[in-house]
């Protein structure tokens, strides 16, 4: 893709970047509905049987993840015109899906900004390693990146972490904003807990609450690790990093079935919403299809996504995600070619490693 292309794609989906107050209601009627009468069927169906209640509670975890992506697109105020809407909207949307506002638009604001960055990691994202940081790091280092990295961690303890303790705790030097935010929905998600378990008791709510959670947390880590983990995807240092190139070839087209792209807002498309936050979900489909160069972006299924689980550390020798056991075989090829300049590169990371 030429400069020139790059440099015009915001332009050409620029037209996309105008919410409909109309379509956004009636999102918003199409999946808190659903969702309100699954959990309610859930609730009713533990009367009956267990084996029952459980395949309600995943299909209702599905309509927490359109839930969340309107949060996500109120957080980007792409969801409605007005700012006003958008906060209310999104705080509201926040309690059911456990996410505090304002802390996770300014954090995942800093994720757009440094997408692919290799210089500006940490906020907002997963944690990547490249395989010269890796090789430089501490043995505990690497042991806290194994297992940070481990898909049974990752997505088993990842949701549980992520809505028991990230979200709920203000980061280092929170402003006034954010920090009401957070407690806001801390006191809002306990009032509306609180009053489930009164109507229903605690055994009947943890029962359906917990796996639709679990479920709904998983599966959003899972699109957010697949959709900038995969072979061919893009990093640079902060001299050659590219917004649009990071945007496009940072990102990937998850092509999904198309209910399954409807359950998940059409986050899929996630080359076009990194490109422009702006889109409101329901309209990144449009944009893609407008836009021929888009459709040259990566494209990904559930089958190929698969591979992911197995990329670990970010080879920046040949542009590519490599395992463990690959990136023994990139240092041993880097030191038989150059020994002297792939100490000096060890080294360098070695005090990135540190900064972090």
């Amino acid at each position: 893709m030429t400069q020139s292309t790059l440099t015009n794609l915001k332009k050409q989906v620029a037209p996309y970047e105008i919410s409909n107050t109309r379509a956004s209601i009636k999102q918003l009627i199409n999946t808190l509905g659903p969702l309100f009468v699954l959990w309610l069927a859930a609730y009713l169906s533990l009367s009956i049987s267990y084996w029952i209640t459980l395949p309600i509670t995943i299909i209702a975890s599905g309509f927490v993840i359109r839930t969340f992506i309107i949060f996500h697109d109120c957080c980007h105020q792409s969801f409605f015109k007005s700012r006003r809407a958008n906060e209310i909207i999104g705080t509201i949307t926040g309690v059911l899906t456990l996410f505090p506002y304002q802390q996770w638009k300014n954090s995942h604001s800093i994720h757009h900004a440094t997408s692919s960055n290799l210089e500006k990691r940490g906020v907002g994202d997963m944690w990547v390693l490249t395989v010269d940081e890796y090789a430089a790091a501490s043995t505990w280092v690497r042991m806290a990146y194994r297992l940070y990295r481990n898909p049974f961690i990752m997505f088993g303890l990842g949701p549980i972490f992520l809505f028991l303790i990230t979200n709920r705790f203000n980061t280092k030097g929170a402003r006034r904003k954010e920090r009401i935010s957070t407690y806001l929905t801390n006191v809002s998600i306990l009032a509306l807990y609180g009053g489930l378990v009164w109507l229903i008791g605690w055994q009947s709510f943890v029962l359906i609450q917990a796996p639709i959670m679990f479920v709904a947390g998983l599966l959003g880590i899972w699109l957010f690790y697949v959709q900038h983990q995969f072979e061919d995807s893009y990093f640079e240092n902060e001299d050659e990093w590219s917004y649009v190139k990071a945007a496009v070839d940072g990102s990937s087209y998850y092509k999904l079935p198309k209910l399954l792209q409807w359950i998940t807002g059409n986050i899929g498309f996630h080359h076009v919403h990194h490109l422009s936050p702006k889109v409101p979900n329901y309209n990144l489909e449009k944009a893609h299809n407008a836009t021929p160069p888009l459709q040259k972006a990566t494209t990904i299924t559930i089958g190929t996504s698969l591979k992911s689980l197995r990329f670990r550390l970010w080879d920046e020798r040949n542009k590519t995600f490599v395992g463990y056991k690959n990136s023994i075989q990139v240092h041993r090829k880097e030191d038989e070619q150059d020994p002297l300049a792939a100490k000096l590169k060890v080294k360098v990371r070695k005090s990135s490693l540190q900064g972090q």
